[in-house]
């Protein structure tokens, strides 16, 4: 399941972002990536332990817990705290599938990757290229959304990043542990929420509210792990 989440930031949030990563140290992207991805990877990153992308992270985290469709869509159990990328001059990731397992830098915390995101923060007409392609049984899907909106997708499928060919792309990018492990089951769940949502809305008292609420809940019950 592909999910496009808008306006997640506010264009004054964006602005702040894009404010205090100007002032951040940043490295080659490499330095993070596993054995078979270092090859393919070409980009900066924002160390995980510097001070600017933790704030930055911990404030993502803060709109993330409040945000209804987020919490429809991936039923976090835990998130990596986000991290922070940029590409210019060409710069590009090659096809590549993340990680299963990824480490809590500081902690002794580890996260099964179910679900990867990716927030935009710079305007697509900012920059050419630099577009997120996703490959799953529809085919592949590319993704370039305005400053502010992310997009959640299955951490099992491979994707890649084009090369940026002008201007700069910055986002932030993190991943997902979960309750519900299968894509297949936390798709049908996100499924029956919003369309009990809409009953709620267009029929609140309609009996079938209550029982699919119920189904809901006792497949939630069936399938998660908390």
């Amino acid at each position: 399941m592909l999910i496009l989440i808008p306006k997640v930031l506010t264009a004054e949030q964006v602005a702040e972002c894009r404010a205090a990563l100007d002032k951040a140290d940043w490295v080659d992207g490499r330095s993070t990536a596993g054995y078979l991805s270092q090859r393919v990877k070409d980009n900066e990153q924002v160390p995980d332990t510097h001070p600017i992308g933790r704030e930055l992270g911990e404030m993502i985290l803060k709109v993330l817990e409040k945000h209804a469709l987020f919490t429809s869509a991936a039923l976090p159990l835990k998130v990596v705290p986000p991290l922070f990328n940029r590409y210019s001059g060409n710069q590009n990731y090659g096809r590549h599938i993340d990680g299963a397992i990824r480490p809590v830098t500081g902690t002794p915390h580890r996260v099964r990757t179910d679900l990867s995101a990716t927030l935009f923060l710079t305007e697509p007409e900012d920059y050419d290229g630099g577009e997120l392609v996703i490959e799953d049984t529809f085919g592949r899907r590319r993704i370039k959304l305005p400053a502010g909106d992310m997009v959640l997708y299955p951490g099992t499928s491979v994707h890649h990043v084009e090369p940026v060919t002008r201007g700069t792309r910055l986002a932030s990018f993190f991943w997902i542990q979960s309750m519900v492990r299968e894509d297949s089951q936390r798709t049908m769940l996100y499924e029956l929420d919003n369309s009990i949502q809409h009953l709620g809305r267009d029929v609140p008292q309609h009996p079938a509210v209550v029982q699919l609420a119920g189904l809901y809940h006792n497949l939630l019950r069936r399938w998660a792990d908390a």
